[in-house]
């Protein structure tokens, strides 16, 4: 194969990138480009479907070109994206009948409440992993039926299947993305008949499920022949670029939420503690695994919003700075509930509040509480993932853009009483769909090769004692208390 590279597109939240990784895992080429957030009413998040596939396309040939290669030297490329937003599109024209609407939308609440009357919100946990959360992406698609008048042929697909469809013609998904439908069986991997009626989605608009790493087909256009062979949801990509291939290895990636995963092996654990039971990959034949995931809404957003909302920082990078300008929170605590509180405690009543606040409370520390919100919120989803899965959580894979972070990573072992690692590879997300597609074409003969491009950069050790971590986890609980039962 010569000196031939895998290719990743990476199409998230608030960017497409496309990076291109040699054997051991290191980036050869990689370009980025931001598109809108669409705000059309309060808790509405839109993308456009026809910008995200135009930056993935200009991201593509801004990376080749800048490192001087062309698609002949792609052994394969691997498909990551942010998971349930939702795009629906006509099949004549290609061209989507509506925005696509972001996992972050909160529109369909109403409708959570109404299908929840009939067997409460964990009405489909048993078939699908899941609890009845706008989050998903099946009511986003219904709503999507319901407000659009478009006749004719119409598909639906998250991220991964526009992209799929419009590089190679194929209108397919994967088993990860197509587990956060809340209309895939888990056991069966199959979209589900009685999941279908109850939400009143025609099977004629789903696309169909294949294995996460697998040739699909060559591409058109930009990556012309290239075979696309490796289709991951974000999170799970970057539990596999983390080289988490065992029950009880787990990575959190801190990006504009905070996704935690454990892996838990072939058989899906159910959770009794708020967390969700996901597909974490399907390798060619192999049988499916799977994780538990617990998902934190508000991270890097909540950085954001003190830049953009609060205009207590410039730039996000200033944060640290800010946060460590106090020797402590003060007694403040923030907890970021913005558009209610994901895992565990899945409460849409509650809202967001700053707890504590005194006459001595300056910038800096409503700064180090939003840091610190990250950490709690993380710590909080680690303990229902040790009480679900049995398993105690020894060491924590750290991974996305707030890793930078100092204070976060030190602060996040502390109050978990772990090492907290990062690895060297930084782009752990666009490198875990890369293995996926590589798997599939024989570029990597298997996980030992993966694994053994998993490095360490750097690890934080606790240094903090017990009273003072059992104190502020108190008062930190205190303070989600208090934020529930707002609307």
């Amino acid at each position: 194969m010569g000196t031939r590279y895998v290719g990743a597109i990476d199409q998230g939240t608030t960017s497409s990138r496309f990076i291109v990784f040699d054997r051991a895992g290191r980036t050869v080429a990689s370009a980025q480009r931001e598109h809108r957030q669409i705000f059309p009413q309060p808790g509405w998040v839109e993308h456009d479907p026809d910008e995200i596939l135009t930056s993935v396309r200009a991201v593509i040939e801004e990376a080749l070109r800048g490192a001087s290669l062309t698609t002949a030297d792609l052994a394969a490329v691997g498909i990551t994206n942010q998971r349930e937003t939702t795009v629906l599109w006509d099949r004549r024209t290609g061209r989507a009948v509506h925005n696509a609407l972001v996992w972050q939308d909160t529109r369909v609440e109403p409708m959570v409440a109404e299908f929840s009357r009939d067997g409460g919100q964990d009405r489909f946990r048993a078939l699908t992993g899941l609890p009845l959360a706008s989050y998903f992406s099946a009511l986003k698609l219904r709503w999507l039926l319901d407000h659009v008048s478009a006749d004719g042929d119409l598909a639906f697909g998250t991220i991964d299947s526009w992209l799929m469809w419009h590089l190679t013609g194929l209108h397919v998904t994967d088993v990860t993305n197509a587990s956060r439908t809340q209309l895939m069986n888990l056991s069966t991997l199959d979209w589900d008949d009685s999941l279908l009626t109850a939400f009143g989605v025609p099977r004629s608009v789903l696309p169909r499920i294949v294995p996460s790493s697998a040739v699909h087909g060559p591409a058109r256009g930009v990556l012309e022949g290239v075979a696309i062979s490796g289709i991951l949801g974000d999170q799970q990509a970057a539990l596999m670029g983390q080289a988490c291939f065992e029950p009880g290895e787990a990575k959190n990636t801190y990006g504009t939420g905070c996704f935690l995963l454990m892996h838990t092996g072939t058989e899906p654990t159910p959770s009794k503690h708020g967390l969700l039971t996901t597909v974490a990959a399907k390798l060619g034949d192999a049988p499916a695994t799977y994780a538990l995931e617990g998902s934190v809404a508000m991270a890097g957003a909540l950085v954001q919003w003190l830049r953009d909302n609060l205009g207590i920082i410039k730039t996000s990078s200033e944060v640290e700075a800010l946060a460590q300008s106090v020797p402590d929170n003060g007694d403040v605590y923030f907890v970021p509930a913005f558009s209610g509180l994901y895992a565990p405690h899945w409460r849409a009543d509650a809202r967001g509040i700053i707890a504590g606040l005194t006459r001595f409370a300056s910038a800096g520390h409503i700064a180090r509480a939003a840091l610190e919100a990250v950490a709690y919120q993380t710590m909080e989803v680690v303990r229902a993932m040790e009480q679900d899965s049995g398993v105690p959580m020894r060491s924590l894979r750290v991974d996305g853009g707030m890793i930078v972070n100092q204070m976060l990573m030190r602060f996040q072992s502390d109050i978990l009483n772990v090492p907290v690692v990062r690895p060297r590879v930084r782009e752990t997300t666009a490198l875990g769909a890369a293995y996926a597609a590589g798997l599939a074409v024989g570029y990597w003969n298997g996980l030992d090769d993966l694994r053994a491009n998993w490095d360490v950069a750097e690890t934080w050790t606790p240094t903090m004692d017990a009273g003072r971590r059992e104190a502020l986890t108190q008062s930190w609980s205190k303070a989600v208390e208090r934020s529930m039962g707002w609307t």
